[in-house]
């Protein structure tokens, strides 16, 4: 290789790197203008932006200045308002501070002028006492007395006048009033009849029923007579089977359980304990529908659950015959018209009437008269006192203290005592009552006897040199014994042995 070529060569190198140095510095320079073009720009944007943004915000600035200027105006506004009100207040309490002052002048001024006469006037007042004192010869005291006591005297005699005069009114009056209300109250109300037995008959429709009643060996009736607590008599008497006891809630459920054990045809114990079971259940459902329909028949609401239970047990208790529910319900209906008649409350006195005799039903028999176990029944349940009152004294058990007790009383005595309302005649009655009294004179040292209260209680007198304090309280329980073992009577009976000392001495 020649020296001129490499010359060549080293030329073309060098003009190769100026050429691209020269390229180079052309491009970098087109760059950095443009990025300064563009820079300038985005410059620009962002101070007009600033610009923008400077005049928003001054712009709000301003509103919420003038907005706080305006807000400052117009509480001073308001401010200057209240200061105008206050002043005219101030003005018109000053005027009538004013008013009050010349007011309070003019009393003082008159209070003066009073005190002046009355000053004057109790001169001539006493003045004029001294001249009728002198006069009469009489102090102004006992001038007083003597007229006070005169006038006492005059009024005492026109009030006796006036008593007596309303007195003699009302004697007249009363019983013709009395008997005028208890007719139309008993018009007003219809009756009916009811009269029950200790037995029921359950009808059969052939004679094979019975022996299948009977069972094997009589294993059938047993069981249904120890299930039900009743008696059964099936005897001669054709197609027909005799339930009897005296609680009519076991005849009932006893007579429900036949039926429903003939109509299905397996009769064994076992069955009748279930279908008993289930009867029981049927009828104290019925019992409680019972008490539920008679308070809606009635009107009347918010009884105790459990009153209104006992209500519809009623319906299975009888009194001499007389149906105890349709006694109630008959009562409650009699209280109300009663009670409208007098301008008493007709809704308490129906109350009242209807629970009159709840004592009869009572679950737990305790050794009180119905009336009184009624009463504590009703105080338990949330009765009020005047209902309470009214079921424990209409046997007058103990004191009246409120106008419906006597309305539920005679009420009582009007249903029971209407003709055919109760089975027992006067005849059984009249014996009834002479049997316990001849008992209790065959005691000795019993010097008279008095059955009271239909026959619920007997008041024993003794003598007091023939029988100790001591042997009045065994004379009262061997009374009872006996009364209980050898006589037949509804309720109860209260024995009352009196023994008291007599001292007798004849003035001549």
């Amino acid at each position: 290789m020649t020296i001129t070529t490499i010359i060549i060569a080293v030329a073309a190198l060098v003009l190769g790197a100026v050429i691209c140095f020269l390229i180079f510095r052309y491009t970098s320079a087109g760059m950095i203008r443009k990025a300064e073009k563009e820079a300038e720009v985005i410059k620009n944007q962002k101070i007009i932006e600033a610009k923008e943004k400077f005049i928003a915000l001054k712009l709000e600035h301003d509103n919420a200045v003038r907005a706080d200027e305006q807000r400052k105006q117009a509480r001073e506004q308001s401010l200057n308002q209240r200061e105008q009100n206050l002043n005219q207040r101030q003005g018109d309490l000053q005027r009538q501070q004013n008013e009050l002052n010349q007011s309070l002048q003019q009393l003082e001024q008159r209070e003066k002028a009073i005190e002046y006469k009355q000053t004057e006037t109790e001169k001539m007042h006493k003045q004029a006492q001294q001249q009728l004192e002198q006069l009469s010869g009489m102090s102004a005291e006992e001038a007083k007395k003597q007229l006070i006591e005169a006038l006492k005297d005059e009024a005492k005699t026109n009030a006796m006048a006036y008593i007596n005069e309303i007195m003699d009114e009302a004697r007249l009056n009363a019983n013709n009033e009395a008997k005028k209300i208890v007719i139309q109250t008993i018009q007003r109300v219809a009756s009916e009849t009811t009269a029950e037995n200790a037995v029921s008959v359950f009808h059969i429709d052939n004679e094979e029923v019975k022996g299948r009643i009977i069972g094997r060996e009589g294993r059938n009736i047993r069981a249904l007579e120890a299930a039900t607590g009743v008696e059964f008599v099936v005897d001669d008497t054709p197609e027909a089977i005799t339930i009897s006891g005296y609680d009519p809630i076991r005849r009932e459920i006893a007579r429900l359980s036949l039926h429903q054990l003939v109509q299905d045809g397996r009769i064994h114990p076992a069955r009748i304990e279930e279908v008993v079971a289930k009867v029981e259940k049927q009828v104290e459902d019925e019992m409680i529908e019972t008490g539920k329909r008679t308070t809606i028949d009635l009107g009347i609401h918010g009884l105790h659950p459990e009153l209104i239970r006992l209500i519809g047990k009623m319906k299975y208790r009888s009194s001499y015959g007389q149906n105890l529910l349709q006694h109630s319900r008959e009562t409650a209906n009699l209280c109300a018209v009663m009670a409208s008649e007098l301008g008493i409350n007709p809704k308490a006195a129906r109350r009242a009437g209807l629970l009159h005799d709840i004592g009869k039903v009572a679950e737990n028999e305790e050794e009180l008269p119905h009336a009184e176990l009624g009463m504590k029944l009703c105080e338990k349940y949330g009765e009020k006192p005047d209902i309470c009152n009214a079921v424990g004294a209409h046997h007058e058990e103990c004191e009246m203290t409120t106008l419906i007790a006597p309305i539920v009383q005679a009420c009582d005595a009007i249903s029971g005592a209407r003709p055919g309302a109760r089975r027992e005649i006067v005849e059984t009655y009249v014996k009834r009552l002479n049997d316990l009294e001849n008992m209790a004179m065959s005691f000795p040292g019993v010097i008279k006897t008095y059955a009271l209260q239909a026959g619920r209680e007997l008041r024993v007198i003794v003598g007091a040199d023939k029988i100790s304090d001591k042997d009045t309280e065994l004379l009262s329980f061997d009374l009872a014994k006996k009364i209980q073992d050898e006589m037949t009577y509804p309720g109860q009976v209260k024995v009352t042995v009196i023994r008291e000392v007599r001292a007798v001495n004849v003035a001549k």
